[in-house]
């Protein structure tokens, strides 16, 4: 697990900006079973794909007409049962951090695997999650 001097800083990115923590097990099933798009952003220490991955979500967050409903974030090896359970509703997709999920009504409909985040700036992951949004989103 991570030393949480490490992680609050990266958690603080996104929850400075309005996304609920995913803190356990249970707390996933909750936020996954509600109506609507729960965006949820499997956070990660990774500064090559990380790095990108958190102001990708935000530039989409911030200017996309269409936005999810519900925010979260869990951290990967800190989070680590909230993240095992998020992990089981993303299969048959690998563990993957950071990665980013679209739900629609509880039903995984978009996801961004850490390769397809990997050496790509953070405009252009906003621009995929965006055109998300627009096709999921109301």
């Amino acid at each position: 697990m991570y030393p949480a001097e490490i992680v609050i800083p990266m958690k603080e990115e996104l929850t400075d900006y309005g996304f609920s923590e995913l803190l356990t097990p249970e707390a996933v099933d909750a936020n996954l079973s509600q109506k609507g798009t729960t965006l949820v952003m499997i956070n990660s220490v990774c500064g090559c794909s990380a790095g990108s991955a958190r102001p990708g979500v935000l530039m989409a967050v911030a200017n996309a007409a269409k936005k999810p409903d519900h925010l979260t974030t869990s951290f990967a090896g800190f989070d680590v049962d909230a993240v095992r359970k998020l992990r089981e509703r993303l299969l048959p997709y690998p563990p993957s951090s950071p990665s980013i999920a679209l739900f629609k009504d509880g039903e995984l409909v978009h996801f961004i695997e850490r390769h397809q985040i990997e050496g790509r700036s953070a405009q252009m992951i906003a621009h995929n999650l965006i055109a998300a949004f627009d096709q999921y989103c109301n």
